[in-house]
């Protein structure tokens, strides 16, 4: 199987070389565009330094914002299920719907207006903590997912919203319009929650950026000590689509008006950090083949360990597929967002908690929680649906520095059929810098190579930056 995925990348690239000495312009172009994407690779130098501006331009602009505006919009559906199922209508068209090119009618929002805070006090409230407490004493980053995404669906929903809306009233039909997430990039841990530094914690978000439809909105998460000492611990970006309730299509949003030089900075990096995340899905392997230097990895652990035998490292390979854990559940209403449909956090929850316990599985040590390094939210997960999730070690690096990568991927399975359609790809990273595990998966099909490609990729930026930033620090 090894033999055959090199062979697919040296197929591949003598396709290349073929197409580009033939003269043929289009294949040229195409040649050259792969190029290019390849060479324009993100850095992660400049991810870290996203993080210590945005974390620097974003106090500045909480202290501009007004202290009365500041509190969370609501995400969780006021109405009774029950009474939804009493009165639940199908969506029709309203008489006025915006124009296709309504951004341009709808009120501009200062970059403050979308300001948005509350404090977890677990200090100061012991039951509170109790809520969050995890078996060691620690806190549930999970669940700290989950309010993280509730709290982005806030401040999403409040730029969009009039001045002084403090909560959504009646429903969707009458709005015209929902707001979804479309994507979470790069949530860096910047200092671990450990049971001997549990603080209140603030968690904040604001939108920095607004296309015609989306809005890149950022969370973050303070530790707040004695004498108003602030900490943060956790920077993140979330990608809002509004749909129009009717059509289910994009629909325009308010634009973004940055007033000061913060401001504008501020905006700067949202727009650079879509760009971004374009450039990225351009170099996914879904649309791009795997590089020279990322072939030679693969076959070098091929020769390593490819027979699944311990070699005189120590190291035991695994292949990847027998690492597969899952679980299946039913959704509730419970879980319902104000959509009706399963609250986003809380699948991020469902994620993390299988990831972390299928990392724990594997390695056999301590694990202390990395990154969040991407969440694509493909489709809706309906409320009384069967979620699947499954889980699999895509990559580790059992030495040094051990980390491990873990891909978890939802799906609603049809009751009727029995077919299952893909709704999110999660990706998280933990590390135990203190233990070594000893262990390395290796895959034995070509999806599973993309896989471990993938994650590697993953581990290698995440990694880079987490060194870059104990530098600069």
């Amino acid at each position: 199987m090894y033999r055959r995925i090199c062979t697919r990348y040296v197929q591949f690239e003598i396709r290349y070389a073929t197409l580009i000495r033939s003269g043929n312009f289009g294949h040229k172009l195409k040649a050259v565009k792969y190029a290019s994407t390849l060479g324009e690779r993100v850095r992660p130098m400049d991810e870290i330094k996203d993080v210590k501006e945005l974390d620097r331009l974003l106090e500045l602009v909480r202290d501009r914002s007004d202290p009365a505006m500041k509190s969370v919009m609501p995400m969780r559906s006021p109405q009774l299920w029950i009474e939804s199922l009493r009165t639940g209508k199908t969506p029709q068209p309203a008489p006025t719907l915006e124009p296709a090119d309504g951004a341009s009618q709808l009120a501009p929002r200062p970059m403050h207006y979308s300001y948005s805070e509350f404090v977890i006090p677990f200090s100061s409230n012991p039951l509170v903590l109790e809520q969050y407490t995890n078996a060691k004493g620690g806190i549930r980053t999970g669940k700290l997912m989950e309010d993280l995404d509730a709290l982005a669906g806030g401040v999403a929903y409040k730029h969009l919203m009039k001045p002084g809306v403090a909560e959504l009233t009646g429903s969707i039909n009458d709005r015209g319009f929902y707001i979804v997430t479309a994507s979470v990039e790069r949530l860096d841990m910047l200092s671990p929650l450990t049971p001997k530094n549990v603080k209140d914690l603030r968690l904040s978000g604001q939108v920095i950026y607004s296309g015609r439809s989306s809005m890149e909105v950022v969370v973050k998460m303070e530790a707040l000590g004695q004498d108003n000492a602030e900490e943060t611990i956790m920077l993140g970006r979330f990608t809002m689509v509004c749909l129009d309730a009717f059509t289910n299509k994009a629909r325009p949003v308010n634009p973004l008006i940055p007033m000061t030089e913060d401001e504008k900075k501020l905006y700067a990096m949202g727009e650079a950090l879509k760009t971004r995340r374009q450039l990225r899905g351009k170099q996914s392997l879904n649309q791009a083949p795997p590089s020279s230097e990322e072939a030679t990895s693969l076959h070098n652990l091929y020769l390593k360990y490819g027979d699944g035998t311990r070699c005189s490292d120590g190291i035991e390979p695994v292949p990847i597929g027998e690492t597969l854990l899952e679980n299946t559940m039913q959704m509730y209403p419970q879980q319902r967002n104000i959509q009706s449909k399963v609250f986003g956090g809380y699948l991020m929850r469902l994620a993390y908690e299988l990831g972390y316990s299928n990392a724990s599985i594997f390695t056999r040590v301590p694990l202390r929680f990395l990154s969040l390094d991407e969440i694509t939210f493909k489709h809706p997960v309906p409320i009384g649906s069967v979620l699947r999730l499954k889980s699999r070690i895509g990559h580790t690096i059992p030495t040094g520095t051990s980390s491990v990568h873990v891909a978890v991927e939802a799906s609603v399975i049809d009751q009727e059929t029995g077919e299952e359609r893909v709704t999110n790809d999660f990706r998280f990273t933990w590390g135990t810098p203190e233990h070594k595990f000893g262990r390395i998966v290796v895959p034995k099909t070509y999806e599973e190579a993309m896989l471990w490609i993938e994650a590697g990729r993953a581990l290698q930026i995440g990694s880079e930056i987490r060194g870059i930033r104990d530098l600069v620090e």
